[in-house]
């Protein structure tokens, strides 16, 4: 049974994977590079060379509802979508209330992590680290890699001819901080993911034009959805979900469109993707139709050519004097400290069991958190993902043969693709529910719905109407959290409490359009008699 583990990275995924570790009675023993905890979400001034970095006015694309972790609710106060510094201040909170700083060494780089000789009976690593120019190295029984996936930036130079020559300044989106020094400069931005939208919009209010380039579009959503609630709190459910899954390809296809386009009509604003079939990651911004409309914003195809001073377009339109490029262009994922065999790419997919375990291991004492881009919120996931994996290291949970896995990884590839296409950015991609539902039911907390319908019929009709967020996967199983059902029923309460920061006179309980029919049907009995 796995003792000591090893916890690469103090970001979300470490500080859920440490929490876990304690739970199930592991010893863990967390090792972070830099100086705090919060990984991504922690703003700094300064790009740092192997640290992801964010800009100033990053929030969250996920409500607060819906990225919780499963038995610790964001205060009532917080807002429902919130700034990087407030979401780093409730990373506080829980490292604070789970006692977590205890299992951190800060400052620390891993150099190394090797499998001992005795691997094959031991399933031990070799840990070398490096703290303040001394190197240590210690034995762990195994190792949970939490270091993320946005730190090697991706700037394909090679398919924009003429960037040698192009006389502005150019960098990755990784790079950029605040709009400050944009002003009344003509700027594009490549790419059309959530990064480039708020880079757009952002500079748009001081940037004398900008223009958005893309190969293939992509859907865009607000953040406010049915009746002004968060999008994910209407769009995530297990009805919803049902429906995606059973329903014809054809009627699928013919939902997706018609919700997509019912804030703007993506055709008119030259945004509509490319294949508008595909389940990729939305766009979720409140701001971008706005931009377009009043033109701070020009959507603009591929670029296939680049001067001194223009950029040639796939349509054969040329724009002027573009004084900045920004590459909006993603990620590539690299373990510099993992041998090249244990995460590897080959054939457009990650060769990971459920995107956690590689499969060729005599031992499964190594796994990846967070490695992954769920069509919903990532927090959820990665606690399922940590409750598993602790859960196999202690040996309560076990994996199936390397074929075993090795079919699943292939099948669940080719699901991907049919899903989410085969462009490299999707290559993490994955349905929200279903996967979450997947990994609870490795530990026994998928809720038995059928089984509540006939115990508590209200709270079985919120988990299937309601939003499926964390606290449905502590109702039953190990780690069960008595207050997940309140957390369930209070939600709306939790939602409603940071927009109502006015009071308003209580209105009349009877409604105004009942009145009305009942206006119509008297005057329709009065026509009829009269």
């Amino acid at each position: 049974m796995a003792k000591k583990v090893a916890v690469i990275g103090a970001g979300v995924s470490g500080l859920i994977s440490l929490k876990c570790c304690v739970d199930e009675g592991l010893e863990p023993t967390c090792f972070e590079r830099t100086e705090d905890i919060g990984g991504l979400w922690r703003f700094k001034e300064n790009v740092e060379d192997g640290r992801a970095s964010i800009y100033q006015s990053v929030i969250t694309n996920t409500s607060k509802e819906m990225s919780c972790f499963s038995d610790f609710p964001m205060p009532e106060d917080f807002p429902n979508f919130l700034h990087n510094s407030k979401l780093l201040e409730y990373f506080r909170i829980f490292a604070k209330k789970f006692d977590l700083l205890k299992y951190i060494q800060f400052q620390t780089t891993v150099l190394s992590v090797k499998r001992c000789p005795d691997f094959s009976s031991s399933g031990q690593w070799e840990v070398v680290t490096e703290s303040k120019g001394k190197e240590q190295s210690a034995i762990f029984d195994a190792i949970m890699v939490c270091s993320g996936h946005h730190i090697l930036p991706r700037i394909p130079l090679e398919s924009f001819p003429g960037i040698e020559r192009f006389k502005g300044q150019y960098f990755h989106s990784r790079q950029y901080k605040n709009p400050d020094g944009f002003e009344g400069k003509q700027v594009l931005v490549i790419g059309i993911g959530n990064s480039a939208s708020d880079i757009a919009v952002e500079l748009s209010k001081k940037a004398s034009q900008v223009f958005i380039s893309t190969r293939q579009g992509s859907w865009v959503l607000s953040r406010i959805s049915d009746c002004g609630y968060p999008w994910d709190m209407v769009f995530h459910t297990r009805f919803r979900s049902m429906l995606r899954n059973v329903l014809p390809r054809a009627v699928q296809k013919w939902m997706l469109e018609r919700q997509m386009n019912q804030w703007f009509h993506h055709e008119n604003y030259g945004l509509e993707p490319q294949n508008k079939y595909l389940m990729k990651e939305l766009v979720l911004n409140d701001d971008l139709p706005s931009r377009i409309l009043y033109g701070a914003i020009k959507v603009k195809s591929r670029v296939t050519e680049l001067t001194e001073t223009s950029a040639i377009f796939e349509d054969g339109t040329v724009e002027e004097d573009i004084d900045v490029i920004v590459f909006a262009t993603g990620y590539t994922f690299s373990f510099p400290f993992l041998e090249d065999s244990l995460v590897k790419v080959e054939d457009n997919m990650v060769s990971l069991y459920k995107y956690m375990f590689p499969p060729h291991l005599e031992k499964a004492t190594l796994a990846c958190i967070g490695l992954i881009q769920p069509l919903g919120s990532i927090f959820p996931t990665v606690e399922l993902q940590a409750r598993w994996v602790t859960r196999v290291f202690k040996g309560l949970c076990t994996l199936p043969s390397e074929r075993a896995m090795m079919e699943d990884i292939i099948k669940r590839n080719k699901n991907r693709i049919d899903l989410f296409g085969e462009s490299p950015s999707q290559i993490l991609q994955t349905n929200y529910i279903d996967y979450l539902d997947e990994l609870a039911a490795e530990i026994g907390a998928k809720p038995d719905l059928l089984s509540l319908l006939f115990k508590d019929p209200k709270l079985a009709v919120k988990l299937y109407f309601g939003p499926c967020n964390s606290y449905q996967y502590r109702l039953v199983g190990p780690g069960r959290w008595e207050g997940a059902k309140s957390a369930i029923l209070s939600q709306k309460q939790r939602m409603l409490t940071p927009l109502k920061t006015r009071t308003l006179e209580p209105a009349s309980n009877f409604p105004v359009s009942l009145l009305l029919k009942i206006l119509g049907l008297l005057a329709v009995a009065l026509a009829f008699f009269f």
